[in-house]
């Protein structure tokens, strides 16, 4: 989630700074080191899905229990409930991700959709954001005129985002949130809720912390009306992912802590577009992202290495993925 606030760092991207800064990283950890650790990461973790997926002496090829929440990532996420809107924090990059999201989002979003609403872009629409947190995202949506539900699994993060929409009157009634998975919500078949109810799902940095892609994909898509919108923000899976997100924001600079993000769970734009492909979903567009961590802006780029934003959409017969 913050490997990318060295992402310019060792792509040559500034001068002096990079050059001493990218110096000292080669010195104590060389490419053929990262490559060692990642490999022991690797064992380690298939070691730990095998146990966990081992059912009557068989493994099992998805998980039992067909959900998309980590119970590591639970707990992990529960310690930093209460740290959401510190801008400062642990959460400061996402803060400054919304400098781009939120515009990918809505300028979308009103390509697909023709009516427009002066001052409020997105009115009208019915947006769910998976794994919202403490509503880093929800808010801004909710601001643009859209009718936002945010659901994340954490009870303290949605307390969180509650109490602090609850001090703006203009979301109060624009802007929702439920302690909830997107599996249960999916499964609601009846009331307000239920399948096929949303114009859009947005999901940004949350797709690397999954614990079942495939179920990710196919709720998405049960609970988008047909033509309706599907937006995220990831990691890619390659070795300066590996080296941004593990050694260099874990193990060297400590930006986050130790064992925030599992490599493994990184999924790069193909792989992606083949399971949301497979889902019903017809990808628009992939772009690349990139953080630099001395004016602590984000900016768009054409490299996916590290993070990039997608758009896909939910393909209906009369909507083909050639249109």
């Amino acid at each position: 989630m913050y490997a990318n606030k060295l992402g310019r760092l060792l792509s040559g991207l500034h001068s002096c700074q990079v050059t001493a800064l990218c110096g000292a990283i080669r010195c104590r950890y060389s490419r053929t080191t990262i490559c060692q650790q990642r490999t022991l990461w690797r064992r380690r973790n298939t070691c730990k899905r095998t146990q966990n997926h081992t059912v009557h002496g068989r493994i099992s090829v998805r998980s039992a229990s067909q959900t998309t929440v980590d119970p590591d990532e639970l707990r992990r996420f529960q310690s930093l409930a209460s740290k959401w809107w510190d801008e400062q924090g642990e959460f400061a990059a996402l803060h400054a991700m919304n400098d781009l999201r939120v515009p990918f989002i809505r300028d979308n979003l009103l390509n697909v959709h023709t009516r427009h609403h002066p001052g409020k872009p997105l009115a009208g629409l019915r947006i769910l954001d998976v794994g919202c947190g403490g509503g880093l995202l929800t808010e801004p949506l909710g601001r643009l005129g859209g009718n936002v539900l945010g659901i994340d699994p954490v009870e303290d993060s949605i307390s969180t985002a509650q109490l602090h929409s609850s001090n703006d009157p203009e979301l109060r009634s624009r802007v929702s949130y439920r302690a909830c998975s997107l599996e249960e919500l999916s499964s609601e078949e009846e009331g307000e809720q239920g399948a096929g109810q949303f114009d859009a799902v947005v999901a940004s940095e949350v797709v690397e912390h999954l614990a079942d892609p495939e179920t990710f994909a196919f709720c998405c898509s049960h609970v988008l009306k047909p033509g309706g919108s599907l937006f995220i923000t990831t990691l890619n899976k390659t070795n300066l992912s590996y080296a941004l997100a593990i050694v260099v924001a874990e193990q060297l600079f400590r930006i986050v802590p130790s064992g925030t993000h599992d490599w493994e769970k990184f999924i790069s734009p193909v792989e992606l577009e083949r399971l949301l492909e497979s889902n019903g979903f017809s990808v628009k567009s992939v772009q690349g992202m990139l953080y630099n961590p001395f004016s602590g802006a984000w900016s768009w780029t054409d490299s996916t290495a590290v993070n990039y934003a997608l758009h896909a959409i939910k393909v209906t017969d009369d909507l083909q993925p050639e249109q």
